[in-house]
């Protein structure tokens, strides 16, 4: 017995079925999608990692590129800094005041969800 005699089980005289295709809208072909790959604190602290190591090389060429001297008055200190090193210190310094702040707001929203 051949393998194509298994699929040819239909006698040869009987009427072969309706098309039933022309109705139908043709459908694509889909393929199953991969696993969704997890995320965890890992790949994200090595995401943050990467950002933070391009960032240092950023804000390094920054410094490096602005070593013009500035004076700075600031109260009664006067000094003289490169104006790469002192724009960085004001990042630092707002930076600072905003985590301050927002650990202050964050502070009165827990107190708050506490009492009510």
């Amino acid at each position: 017995m051949s393998a194509n005699a298994d699929h040819d089980a239909t006698p040869a005289n009987a009427d072969p079925a309706p098309d039933t295709t022309a109705d139908k809208p043709v459908e694509p072909v889909t393929r199953p999608k991969p696993a969704a790959l997890t995320r965890s604190r890992t790949g994200y602290t090595w995401t943050a990692l990467l950002a933070a190591a391009l960032l240092g090389i950023l804000l390094l060429i920054f410094i490096i590129q602005n070593l013009d001297q500035t004076q700075v008055d600031l109260l009664f200190w006067e000094f003289t800094l490169p104006l790469g090193v002192m724009v960085l210190l004001a990042v630092i310094v707002g930076a600072l005041v905003m985590g301050l702040v927002g650990g202050v707001r964050i502070l009165q929203l827990r107190h708050a969800a506490k009492r009510g």
